[in-house]
């Protein structure tokens, strides 16, 4: 008996040892890897400090969620490129000058697309606006559709823009659509079995139930783009539901802008949506016929910039960053969820200190209570040294805008946080026209409700304070 407990004894010792080793060898996988490959200084300190605490399940957590497979997978990607903004013709390019001159030669040296003049954009307010447009336009279509967003619902709106697709498809066109992996729906997507059943070529971006690929399953694709016939185009924050449509009364009404854009731009905007086809699919739709002779539509300067985590650059933040840096008189932004890290941060403030009016508005209340929570700590700094921040009052306003001394504006997809900064793909535009950006500047001053205060977030409760600072732990995947 004795030397069945001293065989059992020597057993647990040699598993001990085993694990011990295990665990040695992967916190050092872990450790290289992470100083190899992660550049975020705080993200590397916290993943190596989470796998010496716990090396097995910081392994693998690591393995799912801290290495950017993305990048990677664009890198192999990269030269395969069957799209090409060299089709625009040299007399659209635009040169600025100014004092946005370094913006300009910054964001195109980052994005490698030129400023295109030439340009006429529309603004359209809320679903009421844009879908009839939207969809009116998809009815013309004679040669192409390209269709991708954050969220394509199946009720009745977009049962609509997919009967409108299918007639189009049923005509002989090309038609392609993108739909997020989570955001239109992770186990399912009847949006996608309904096209699918009429034969149109659609996918899930980045959707999957395989445990190996669930690191990409935080990585969504929150662009929201249009493009008929290389013509027209439309871009902002505008999903595609019944709950954007205000005259319906919805139970959760969302209030958005969404653009109209016709001249040379469109072809960066079709550019955009057939890189990110590529990317999902591996499909070259390399025809010219995507990218047809244009002509001058307006006298508006344009540029599409795209974001995401197949790149190194955060190219949507830092042409924010930098366009901020250069502001002389006014900043005015509107944002659903305003979130930014501290470098975002400490420009604002730092504008507002050399004297620029700056306003931020945002929801009283949005559709994330814990971004509501969070922001107010975030809220803090700017507000202390001179930031005006406004709520705006119901319906919740999801609009994404930005306009610098009511001359240059940027709109699109991109929240003001860091998730949709850093994880999210998303796309915008930046404009440079006197006349579109007052109206920009206009439409956010009116929606200045209820301006927030120092001493307002100094009087909350204890509890409420530590909730909020607690919430703000999670501000990378709000």
């Amino acid at each position: 008996m004795t030397a069945f407990y001293t065989y059992l004894f020597f057993i647990e010792i040699k598993q001990d040892w085993f694990m011990a080793i295990v665990r040695i060898i992967l916190l050092i996988t872990v450790t290289y890897h992470v100083l190899k490959y992660v550049r975020d200084t705080k993200a590397a300190i916290g993943w190596i400090g989470f796998s010496w605490i716990m090396p097995i399940t910081g392994f693998i957590l690591y393995f799912m969620f801290g290495i950017n497979r993305v990048t990677r997978k664009a890198q192999k990607l990269a030269t395969h490129r069957p799209w090409s903004h060299k089709l625009i013709r040299n007399h659209f390019i635009y040169n600025v000058q100014g004092h946005f001159f370094p913006l300009a030669k910054v964001v195109e040296s980052f994005t490698q697309r030129a400023l295109l003049k030439g340009n006429n954009i529309d603004i359209y307010h809320n679903g009421d606006e844009a879908y009839p447009a939207m969809i009116d336009a998809i009815n013309t279509a004679k040669t192409c559709v390209f269709l991708s967003s954050y969220i394509l619902e199946s009720d009745d709106i977009g049962k609509k823009f997919a009967d409108a697709i299918i007639k189009v498809h049923q005509r002989g066109a090309t038609v392609r659509v993108l739909v997020d992996g989570i955001g239109s729906g992770y186990f399912y997507c009847p949006i996608a079995k309904y096209l699918k059943k009429y034969g149109v070529k659609i996918d899930r971006f980045m959707h999957t139930f395989l445990p190996w690929k669930m690191a990409f399953i935080n990585l969504r694709t929150h662009k929201k783009i249009l493009v008929v016939d290389g013509k027209i185009g439309f871009i902002g924050g505008l999903n595609i539901a019944a709950v954007n449509e205000l005259s319906r009364l919805p139970k959760n009404p969302v209030s958005d802008t969404h653009f109209k854009v016709k001249g040379p731009i469109v072809h960066e905007l079709t550019e955009a949506f057939l890189k990110d086809w590529f990317f999902i699919t591996s499909e070259k739709l390399d025809n010219k016929i995507f990218f047809p002779e244009v002509k001058e539509e307006g006298d508006m300067v344009c540029r599409i910039i795209t974001a995401g985590p197949d790149s190194d650059m955060e190219k949507i933040k830092y042409t924010m960053m930098q366009a901020i840096s250069l502001a002389r008189k006014s900043i005015r932004i509107m944002t659903p969820y305003f979130l930014p890290d501290d470098r975002f941060l400490s420009l604002l403030c730092m504008a507002a200190i050399r004297g620029v009016e700056i306003d931020i508005v945002t929801p009283e209340k949005s559709n994330q209570f814990l971004v509501d929570w969070a922001r107010n700590i975030n809220n803090i700094l700017p507000l202390y040294y001179g930031c005006k921040i406004w709520l705006a009052k119901p319906p919740f306003n999801h609009s994404k805008l930005m306009v610098i001394d009511r001359l240059w504006s940027f709109v699109g997809s991109s929240n003001i946080d860091m998730r949709s900064l850093r994880l999210n793909f998303e796309i915008n535009m930046e404009v440079y026209h006197e006349q579109f950006a007052s109206n920009i500047d206009d439409f956010i001053s009116i929606h200045k409700n209820k301006l927030l205060t120092l001493n307002e977030l100094e009087k909350r409760f204890v509890l409420a304070k530590l909730r909020d600072a607690t919430t703000r732990l999670l501000l990378p995947y709000l």
